[in-house]
C-alpha cells in the first residue's frame, strides 16, 4: 500500500523528492492536496467551458437572474452550513473515537439549518421579487440542495484523515454526469429553470456518491447517532463562524444582489462573468490549507515555533500566488473576457481587471481562518468579518451609482483587504498574524540572501 501511495514520487524533480520520500505525513499532505487539485481542474477545464456556453446561450440577461439568484441563495447558505466545517474537521482530528457522535450531531444540525434556509430564502425572494415566479422558482430549487447536501458531513471525516481522493471520486462522478446533461439542455435549447433542476440533481448525486464512498471505506452511517452534548459544543465554537460567515457572503456576494436592484439584471450577468474569471482560481488556496489544517493543528502541540514557522510559510506562500495571478490576469483580461464570454460581455473587462486583486487577501483570510480555530478567537473573526461586510454594503451604496459594476469590483477588494488583513492589527491578539500576513512584502529579502 505505502509502495503504491508513494509512487507519484518518482515523478517529482529530485531535490523535492529527497526532502519528503522519508516523511510519510508530508507525503499524505502532498497527496491530498493533488488529489483537491485534480478535482477542481476536471471542474475548471469542464466546468468553464460548459459554464461560459451556458453564459452565451443565456445572453446578459438571463445569465444575470441566474447569477443574481444563486447569490440570493448563497446570502442565506451560512444558515445551512452553520460555520461547521472546519470545526468538524477539527474534532474529528483531535477525537476519533467519537466520530460517529461527532457526524451524526452535526448531520442533523445541518439538516435543521438547510430546512431553515429554505424557509427563509423564499420568504425573502417573495418579497423583494414579489409577482416574480422564475426568480421565486430559481431560488427555492437551489435553496432545496442543502437539505441532501448535510450529508456531506462524510467530506469532513475524508478531510481529517487526509484521504479527500474519495471526496473527488464522488464530486466528480456526479459533476460529469451532471455536465453531459447540461449538454444536451443546450442543444436542446431548454430553459433556464432546467439548468436549476441540474444544478439540483447534481447534490443529491454527490451525496449519494459520497454514502458509497463512506460505505467502501467500512463505515456506516447507521452507526451515527445524536449527542445533545456533542451538538451544543459544535453550536458553542461554530455561533461566531455563523455570523462571521454572513458577513463574508455579504461581501463576497451582496454586490450582485444590490447591482441588480439598483442597475438590473444584464449588468448583473456583466459582473458575474467577471467575477466567474477572477474566482475560478479561489479552490488552490482552499485546497492548499484543507490539507495543511490537520499537520498544523498537530504541529502545535509539538512547539510553539514550529506552528508559526508553518504558519509564515503558508501566508507567504498565499500571498505571492495571489500576486502572481493578478498580476497575470490584468495583462490578459481584455483577451479572456472575449475569448470566453464573447462580445456581450466586454464591459466585464475592467471589472475583472479590478476583482482579480481580491484574491491576494481571499488566500491570505482562508489561511488565517484555520489559525483563529485553533485559538479559539472566533469572536474576534466574527468582529472583523461583520465589520467588512458592513464597509462592503456602504461602499457598494456609494460606488455602484457613481461609477456602476466597476464601483462593486472596487467595493469588493477594499473590504476583502480590511476584512482578512488591516483589523488583524486593531486586536492585540490578532497582531501578530497581522505582521505574519504581511511579512512576505520582505521575503525577496530572504531570497536574495540565499541567491
Amino acid at each position: 500500500m505505502t509502495q503504491i501511495r508513494s509512487r507519484w514520487l518518482r515523478y517529482l524533480p529530485a531535490v523535492l523528492r529527497n526532502r519528503i520520500e522519508h516523511r510519510r505525513n508530508l507525503q499524505a499532505i502532498f497527496s491530498n492536496i493533488g488529489w483537491l487539485f485534480a478535482d477542481k481542474v476536471i471542474r475548471m477545464g469542464v466546468g468553464l467551458f460548459v459554464g461560459v456556453w451556458i453564459a452565451r446561450y443565456l445572453g446578459p440577461e438571463q445569465f444575470g437572474l441566474w447569477s443574481f439568484t444563486t447569490a440570493f441563495v448563497g446570502l442565506f447558505g451560512v444558515f445551512a452550513t452553520l460555520g461547521l466545517d472546519s470545526i468538524v474537521v477539527r474534532e474529528l482530528v483531535k477525537n476519533p473515537e467519537r466520530q460517529n457522535a461527532i457526524l451524526g450531531s452535526a448531520f442533523v444540525l445541518k439538516l435543521i439549518g438547510a430546512l431553515i434556509t429554505l424557509l427563509l430564502v423564499t420568504l425573502a425572494i417573495s418579497f423583494l421579487r414579489n409577482g416574480e415566479t422564475l426568480a421565486f422558482w430559481l431560488v427555492a430549487i437551489s435553496a432545496a440542495g442543502y437539505i441532501f447536501q448535510s450529508i456531506n458531513v462524510i467530506d469532513f471525516y475524508f478531510q481529517a484523515i487526509l484521504k479527500s481522493k474519495y471526496t473527488v471520486y464522488a464530486t466528480n462522478g456526479a459533476f460529469l454526469i451532471v455536465t453531459f446533461i447540461k449538454i444536451i439542455l443546450l442543444l436542446t435549447e431548454a430553459p433556464l429553470i432546467a439548468f436549476a433542476w441540474v444544478g439540483f440533481v447534481e447534490i443529491v448525486l454527490t451525496s449519494f456518491f459520497l454514502l458509497l464512498a463512506y460505505q467502501a471505506n467500512n463505515h456506516n452511517v447507521r452507526k451515527w447517532y445524536f449527542n445533545g452534548q456533542v451538538a451544543l459544543e459544535l453550536l458553542k465554537t461554530s455561533w461566531p463562524l455563523i455570523l462571521s460567515g454572513i458577513a463574508i457572503m455579504i461581501y463576497m456576494r451582496i454586490d450582485q444582489i444590490m447591482i441588480g436592484e439598483i442597475i438590473g439584471d444584464k449588468a448583473v450577468g456583466l459582473f458575474s462573468a467577471a467575477v466567474r474569471i477572477s474566482e475560478v482560481w479561489y479552490f488552490i488556496p482552499i485546497a492548499i490549507v484543507n490539507s495543511v489544517f490537520p499537520a498544523i493543528v498537530k504541529s502545535k502541540e509539538l512547539s510553539e515555533d514550529i506552528y508559526y514557522s508553518r504558519l509564515q510559510k503558508l501566508f507567504n506562500f498565499m500571498a505571492w500566488l495571489g500576486i502572481a495571478v493578478a498580476v497575470f490576469t490584468s495583462f490578459c483580461a481584455g483577451f479572456v473576457v472575449n475569448l470566453l464570454f464573447g462580445a456581450e460581455y466586454v464591459d466585464a473587462t475592467n471589472v475583472l481587471v479590478i476583482h482579480i486583486w481580491t484574491g491576494i487577501f481571499v488566500a491570505l483570510g482562508v489561511s488565517s481562518l484555520g489559525w483563529f480555530n485553533i485559538e479559539n478567537l472566533q469572536k474576534i473573526f466574527l468582529y472583523k468579518t461583520v465589520v467588512g461586510g458592513v464597509v462592503n454594503v456602504g461602499l457598494n451604496l456609494i460606488l455602484i451609482p457613481r461609477f456602476g459594476i466597476n464601483g462593486a469590483a472596487f467595493a469588493t477588494v477594499i473590504s476583502q483587504l480590511l476584512a482578512s488583513v488591516i483589523f488583524n492589527g486593531f486586536f492585540r491578539k490578532t497582531r501578530r498574524i497581522f505582521f505574519m500576513q504581511l511579512n512576505f512584502i520582505f521575503l525577496y529579502r530572504f531570497l536574495i540572501k540565499k541567491a
